[in-house]
């Protein structure tokens, strides 16, 4: 009898905690105390190989953590695998920096950890417990949590994460994939800042320009900040507090569309294809604002990852004359974009949307080679030697 293999993965749910005053006070000093650990781990290490040329690795570091505590009496407030987190969390930094540095890239040195940069408390194994209207955590106790929906297979990991006034519980759990019918449908898909997304198909998905639409709120909301110029102040404290929830509303409702519209690709395509883009070269151009508000990036990552758990394909493809060349023909000039909006290639006389035609190449360019595209010639990209 043959056993059929199910695949698994990683699926992360994140929860609203309510903790009380007191249960605050003790998540904030224990922020506090990981975000001293931290810096003081770093200068160690800065220090050793200034000064002794020594490298100290995490396990080095890890070593010296029940002295800190037996010095220390307030670290035994925070649970020993959260404090060895933070060791970690600094090593990896350091071996992330040492790879962009064999790498020739720019190495960005680990740097210290200001107030507001430390935000969560991570039990990589052990120390906590869910149920139905409680979350447990060691060194904490039971914090009241809603569970807005059910968690699925086995929790591997928690981390409690403390976002502006708000506080909240992520669950990292190994789940079975789910794969969906098959549906004989495959689409290409060109991002843009005019409409946020056009596929092959001929849909055209609108830019909801979240950032744009709160900029009036934002600007109304910065200038309140920038007349406080006393940064201890209750007022100046509460006025940063009104950007940072707008600032949190925009980020919250990108994401909403973006799960919206690649839950959509997911159910009704097999395939999806999609530039694999330079976002973050991109990003700092003349269109950064607009790049950045429509945030390809965060669509992109979700698309693959409900990929994996729906059975789906997500494929990238180079992007380089996605735009110029003929999906009827694959003749490639700069002058058969006739402009922004319109396609009309000079050799074929092919005319169409300019968009739809690049989101016709790029499904082209994730088939295999000869396969027919639905709207496209026998031929796509042939010039291109696709």
């Amino acid at each position: 009898m043959t056993q059929i293999q199910t695949t698994t993965h990683y699926k992360a749910f994140k929860f609203r905690l309510y903790p009380t005053k007191a249960q605050q006070a003790v998540l904030n000093e224990q922020l506090w105390l990981c975000r001293s650990l931290y810096n003081c781990a770093l200068q160690e290490r800065r220090d050793a190989y200034r000064k002794c040329g020594i490298s100290l690795s995490g396990y080095d570091q890890k070593k010296h953590l029940p002295e800190i505590k037996a010095a220390l009496p307030e670290y035994g407030k925070v649970y020993s695998q959260v404090l060895q987190d933070v060791i970690l969390r600094l090593d990896k930094a350091f071996k992330a920096f040492f790879r962009r540095v064999k790498a020739g890239e720019k190495p960005g040195y680990p740097r210290f950890q200001g107030r507001d940069r430390f935000d969560s408390l991570h039990y990589p194994q052990l120390g906590f417990s869910v149920s139905e209207k409680t979350a447990f955590f060691s060194k904490i106790g039971n914090i009241r949590i809603k569970l807005h929906r059910p968690i699925e297979g086995k929790i591997k990991t928690a981390t409690i994460k403390r976002e502006g006034d708000e506080w909240y519980a992520v669950y990292t759990c190994e789940v079975e994939a789910r794969p969906l019918p098959a549906t004989g449908s495959q689409v290409g898909v060109d991002v843009g800042t005019t409409w946020f997304a056009i596929t092959s198909d001929g849909e055209f998905v609108e830019n909801p320009r979240h950032y744009r639409r709160a900029m009036k709120k934002l600007r109304t909301a910065q200038r309140a900040v920038a007349r406080k110029p006393n940064k201890r102040s209750n007022r100046r404290k509460k006025a940063v507090k009104r950007v940072a929830k707008i600032h949190r509303k925009v980020a919250r409702q990108r994401l909403d569309f973006h799960h919206k519209t690649a839950t959509k690709l997911i159910r009704e395509n097999d395939l999806i294809a999609h530039e694999d883009l330079n976002v973050g070269g991109m990003g700092r151009g003349n269109l950064a604002r607009s790049i950045h508000d429509v945030g390809w990036s965060q669509f992109f990552s979700l698309l693959a990852l409900k990929a994996v758990d729906a059975g789906r394909q997500v494929v990238r493809v180079d992007p380089r004359f996605t735009s110029q060349a003929c999906s009827q023909c694959g003749h490639t000039c700069k002058q058969n974009r006739v402009s922004q909006a319109q396609f009309k290639c000079i050799q074929c006389g092919h005319e169409m949307n300019a968009d739809e035609n690049a989101a016709l190449n790029i499904l082209a360019r994730a088939l295999p080679s000869g396969a027919n595209v639905s709207g496209c010639a026998e031929r796509p990209l042939r010039s291109l030697g696709l």
